[in-house]
């Protein structure tokens, strides 16, 4: 079994990724002057960096 880890997916790639369009949503829902939108995209994106890092401790 312990051969085989290698062709686990990393879930922190994953969740990174998810990241970073959040990321890009926030900036252009702030462009665009929604503010409470951005609030919750930010919430929610802070949420997803403390899950990211308890994955990577």
């Amino acid at each position: 079994m312990i051969m085989f880890n290698f062709l686990k997916k990393d879930p922190t790639k994953d969740l990174q990724k998810v990241i970073n369009r959040k990321l890009e949503q926030a900036r252009d829902v702030q462009r665009s002057g929604d503010i409470k939108a951005y609030a919750l995209l930010m919430g929610e994106i802070d949420e997803l960096q403390k899950k990211l890092e308890t994955y990577r401790s």
